[in-house]
């Protein structure tokens, strides 16, 4: 099997402080790349860039200069991989802005007819959505049915074309330790390894 573009798009917002985040997507990458794949990285805590704050701005302001890179390597990806902690139920608010700017119409989706969301404009592409947590995972998706989850899947990869998404939850992070922490980049690095 020929090589995938994988894009990895590390979603914790701490530049400063290495996370569990860092640490899982750096084995996913480590898996990749020995298997050869080509692995393209975007950072969002790294990106100088506004909130949206109006459909105006959405619809018909320009991508910010500072995400030009990000929305290249997002079309040229045959794979991405979102990795974020779960805060307050949801992806980090920096995350979620950085995906409201890139997904944007003309790029995401086209209009078609009477229909503006009409054209997806990322079909063709898969990803994997890995996602880390104080809760337990089970009580994440059963409990709170994984809403925050789903919501992505559905609402922003699956509006503009990107399936199948599939999904990591890495639960009870503070309680892995060094152990816990190791048979997690081991599940990475064959998850990368595999391209799924």
């Amino acid at each position: 099997m020929a090589g995938q573009r994988i894009l990895l798009i590390q979603g914790h917002p701490d530049a400063v402080t290495p996370h569990l985040c860092h640490t899982l997507a750096e084995a996913y990458a480590e898996g990749a790349q020995a298997a050869g794949h080509e692995v393209r990285w975007t950072d969002v805590a790294r990106l100088d860039f506004p909130l949206l704050r109006s459909q105006q701005a959405w619809e018909h302001g320009t991508l910010p200069a500072t995400l030009q890179t990000a929305q290249d390597d997002i079309a040229w990806a045959e794979h991405l991989v979102l990795f974020f902690p779960l805060w307050l139920g949801d992806m980090p608010a920096l995350l979620k802005g950085f995906l409201e700017q890139v997904a944007r119409p003309g790029f995401a989706f086209t209009a078609e007819g009477n229909n503006p969301f009409g054209r997806k404009g990322l079909t063709g592409r898969s990803a994997r959505v890995v996602v880390t947590m104080g809760m337990p995972a089970l009580v994440y998706r059963w409990y709170f049915r994984a809403h925050s989850l789903k919501s992505l899947e559905r609402n922003i990869l699956g509006f503009v074309g990107i399936a199948p998404v599939n999904e990591t939850l890495v639960g009870m992070v503070d309680k892995l330790g060094e152990a816990g922490v190791t048979k997690w980049q081991g599940k990475m690095r064959a998850l990368g390894r595999a391209a799924s």
